[in-house]
């Protein structure tokens, strides 16, 4: 059977699961915050770059690596507020595949995490 996690340690897990969804929640924000000033500033100019050219090519790629970083981010948010949830269920810490406890040493790490090592191992 798994072992129960300490008050004070839940809390500190608590803490830095809320901490990492706010961040997490900004720079999502900040993201779209930009991409509005971009598509605004390339509707005001007077020619927008051709896709095919350089130029263009190279905003492409801008464009596409930050839809990556934000589903990433996305991803990581998910994975904060599904410990979140965890926590409040009094299932943080317990490994979803297997039940036994996650180390702390790994749950310091991977904050997130619902798998011990070995089932992660094996998904």
């Amino acid at each position: 059977m798994s072992r129960q996690l300490a008050q004070s340690t839940l809390d500190k897990f608590r803490t830095v699961l809320e901490e990492e969804r706010a961040r997490l929640r900004a720079l999502l924000e900040e993201h779209e915050i930009e991409r509005e000033n971009a598509r605004l500033a390339e509707t005001a100019a007077e020619r927008s770059p051709d896709p095919t050219s350089a130029e263009g090519g190279s905003m492409v790629f801008e464009y596409e690596k930050d839809l990556s970083v934000d589903a990433n981010t996305e991803d990581l948010l998910r994975k904060a507020e599904n410990a979140l949830e965890r926590l409040d269920k009094g299932e943080y810490g317990i490994c979803e595949s297997c039940g036994t406890a996650i180390p702390v040493a790994r749950l310091s790490v991977l904050p997130y995490t619902t798998l011990c090592v070995e089932c992660a191992q094996r998904h």
